[in-house]
């Protein structure tokens, strides 16, 4: 749940980015983190085995100010592989929002029905519920799935994200998507734009300010 404290004009957003393992989740906050000035991002904090696969999380928190109000956001990701199911639950406590990584290949369709189902038994274990958005990354690969017939989790009318994150494309629209939707599942409990005096579109310009983003990031949001 989002840290709201409207006495010191603070907010702070946890955003997780979870999915099957060699989806690119690591691959999505390394080029989300190389987009970010240096003076508007914290170290990133990463725990790899010797092939690349990511144990633990990253950390990528964003620092600016906008209106006399400060935000910070957080942007994990977490481990992919079956054994670290208790770090994955104890990852998204606290998310206000989720981007599911999928794998592009068809080799990697059940890897992604077999992680989306652990992504919901995880958030009902924890008892929440939070906006999820589907991102399809490596759309660089020559046999990647039509999206137009790609699972979509449950959802027929769900919005689909392609992306190839090592080379960056579809990286930061699929963070505003995410950034958008938990902004839209807070607003109406907290009242931030009325409260705060920012509204969701000016919220949205100044992150994509701060993260070298331009309109057409901000589009699919």
């Amino acid at each position: 749940m989002a840290q709201v404290d409207f006495n010191e004009r603070q907010l702070t957003l946890k955003l997780v980015y979870f999915g099957p393992p060699l989806s690119g989740k690591t691959t999505n906050l390394r080029a989300l983190h190389d987009k970010v000035d240096a003076l508007n991002r914290g170290r990133m904090m990463t725990l790899e085995t010797r092939d690349d696969r990511t144990l633990f999380f990253d950390l990528l928190p964003v620092f600016f100010r906008s209106n006399g109000l400060s935000f910070r956001i957080k942007v994990y990701t977490v481990p992919g592989q079956p054994m670290h199911e208790g770090t994955r639950r104890v990852v998204l406590q606290g998310a206000d929002a989720v981007v599911f990584v999928a794998h592009s290949s068809p080799d990697h369709q059940d890897a992604n029905r077999e992680s989306w189902a652990g992504l919901g038994r995880n958030l009902a274990e924890l008892g929440v519920r939070v906006p999820i958005v589907v991102q399809y990354n490596k759309r660089d690969l020559p046999d990647r799935v039509d999206l137009d017939t790609a699972d979509r989790f449950g959802e027929p009318g769900r919005t689909l994200h392609p992306a190839t994150a090592v080379t960056g494309e579809g990286v930061l629209p699929t963070f505003f998507a995410v950034l958008g939707a938990a902004w839209d599942a807070l607003d109406p409990m907290f009242k931030l734009s009325e409260r705060f005096g920012v509204a969701r579109d000016d919220f949205m310009r100044t992150v994509c300010v701060h993260v070298g983003g331009t309109e057409r990031d901000i589009l699919v949001a």
